[in-house]
């Protein structure tokens, strides 16, 4: 069954001032609406509580599920758990603008708004930068492992050094150094 973004339409311009929830099912189907491949495989269940007032519209967003990722250093895919929690406010206006990343404006006759793209958009942005599949994050990362035993060796150089005796010449301009 290939999907569409009108699967995702609200239809906003009927609903009388009250709180509506809608679910969704996301499956690959729906990565694959996307030409942007951040993610291809996934089930994710998503649940929209739309807040509609006389002035403005809140939806909270809570998706839950897992994604098929490829691990950055085996290439083995792996399943990376979800849990996703946003919100999003339409205000009426007079010109459809996105005021911030988190609110909208919307016109008085807007029809419907469709949220496929937010769901994308939360999805990717929930994605870690580093990904590693699970039996490879329990290790230590060498660039890091070797940042500590880097730093553990200056700082034990830096005491030995402070350590030793000092040549009295050395000493006074120090003393100079520290007036």
């Amino acid at each position: 069954m290939m999907e569409d973004f009108t699967r995702f339409d609200i239809n906003i311009y009927s609903l009388s001032d009250k709180v509506y929830t809608y679910e969704y099912h996301l499956q690959d189907a729906f990565f694959h609406l996307f030409d942007n491949k951040l993610v291809e495989r996934g089930d994710l269940r998503v649940a929209v509580v739309l807040d509609k007032q006389p002035t403005l519209i809140t939806a909270n967003f809570r998706i839950n599920g897992t994604v098929q990722l490829e691990c950055d250093r085996s290439l083995e895919p792996f399943d990376h758990p979800l849990a996703i929690e946003k919100m999003i406010i339409y205000q009426y206006g007079e010109a459809e603008e996105e005021v911030s990343e988190d609110i909208y404006t919307i016109t008085t006759g807007t029809q419907h708004i469709n949220i496929a793209h937010l769901l994308y958009e939360f999805i990717g942005l929930a994605l870690p930068m580093k990904r590693l599949h699970p039996s490879l994050a329990k290790e230590e990362d060498p660039w890091v492992e070797g940042e500590i035993i880097f730093s553990s060796a200056a700082e034990k150089a830096n005491q030995e050094n402070s350590e030793e005796e000092v040549d009295p010449r050395w000493q006074i301009l120090r003393n100079l150094k520290n007036q």
